[in-house]
């Protein structure tokens, strides 16, 4: 396979029916090509049995049907299955896949996407963020991860994706244009056909594309990667706080919820003797105070840093409590994947230091 090919993942719905088309066939052809795409998830254009043998073997010559190849999967003891891809270019990125089973809540099959290859944020504790960044992901190679994994629930009688969030490798809200494109595909009904209130994007708080994305008219969530409530902490957990101040961005946030209506999710992970104190729970709360919101308290993965480590099980149930006498709504995050070191990142990073190979 020519991996200078374009691939057809990076097509919208309106550019698959004009490729149809400009080769001469009927529009019906291009809702076949669709649902073996999206819906029977096709490894390769051989599966698609429906469509002439003409016609798959033009579509063969010119164009790729996905955009990337798993190269690595790791899975551990709590359903969380973590794969590493290698695109056109020989980049690699990482997504996981997370299984919620019906006792802890509604069953659920999410998904963590990633949406560029490294990141540009540099957070200190990110495995990720210690890579540098190399590039954006196109919305083929977005939509791609997503598929593989939908084609692996299929395949072994998993169920179906019921999530996606976009809180893998990078900072979607820097990769914009390709994170909306492959949303779109994603929510198309004829498509994906997955609930925008199930798509959730994370940011780490680039106020201008927070700005345009409340004007989009989309249904889906948004989550800040906040971890600290004052601008001295956070410029040195999340470095473009320095560009865009705690004050500016909840000056965002305010403006996204009254745009859209819908409530924001803030992420804090804690880092023992970072920012895990009683007194950084009452400045958290004092942030938040009045603001309808959700915190999601995060104990911090290890990712070979050694300043930045999860504190013990009595402080983060002291942190949560502060909240909750404070009546911020809180939830403690389940932790999942340490045992196949799952946060973002980290498996890319193994194999980059030669500890892991393809």
């Amino acid at each position: 396979m020519d991996k200078k090919l374009p691939c057809l993942t990076d097509m919208n719905s309106g550019q698959l029916q004009e490729l149809i088309e400009s080769i001469g066939e009927s529009g019906y052809r291009t809702r076949q090509l669709k649902q073996w795409i999206y819906r029977k998830m096709a490894k390769d254009f051989d599966e698609m049995t429906d469509l002439p043998q003409e016609l798959r073997c033009r579509l063969k010559e010119s164009f790729r049907l996905h955009s990337m190849q798993a190269v690595s999967e790791v899975s551990g003891y709590n359903d969380t299955t973590k794969v590493l891809f290698t695109v056109a270019d020989n980049k690699t990125v990482e997504s996981t896949l997370m299984h919620y089973p019906a006792a802890v809540g509604k069953e659920r099959n999410t998904i963590c996407v990633s949406t560029q290859v490294g990141c540009p944020i540099g957070c200190p504790f990110c495995a990720t963020g210690q890579q540098g960044f190399e590039r954006n992901l196109t919305p083929g190679e977005i939509i791609d991860q997503v598929l593989y994994f939908a084609r692996l629930l299929q395949e072994t009688g998993g169920g179906k994706v019921t999530n996606v969030v976009f809180m893998g490798m990078g900072e979607p809200l820097a990769n914009y244009d390709a994170l909306l494109a492959a949303i779109e595909s994603l929510n198309s009904p004829d498509m994906f056909g997955l609930s925008a209130r199930n798509l959730v994007i994370s940011t780490s708080g680039l106020v201008p594309q927070m700005d345009r994305l409340s004007r989009e008219e989309l249904q889906v969530g948004l989550s800040i990667s906040l971890h600290a409530a004052d601008d001295a902490l956070r410029n040195k957990l999340v470095p473009v706080n320095q560009k865009y101040p705690v004050r500016e961005l909840m000056s965002a946030c305010y403006s996204y919820f009254n745009m859209t209506g819908r409530r924001i999710s803030f992420e804090y992970a804690l880092f023992n003797g970072i920012n895990d104190s009683p007194s950084h729970a009452r400045s958290l709360a004092y942030l938040l105070k009045g603001f309808n919101c959700h915190v999601n308290l995060i104990p911090s993965n290890n990712t070979g840093n050694p300043g930045y480590f999860a504190p013990s099980q009595s402080t983060v149930t002291t942190f949560k409590e502060e909240l909750e006498r404070l009546k911020i709504n809180v939830t403690l995050r389940q932790s999942r994947g340490q045992d196949i070191n799952a946060g973002c990142g980290q498996l890319r990073s193994r194999f980059l230091s030669g500890k892991s190979s393809l």
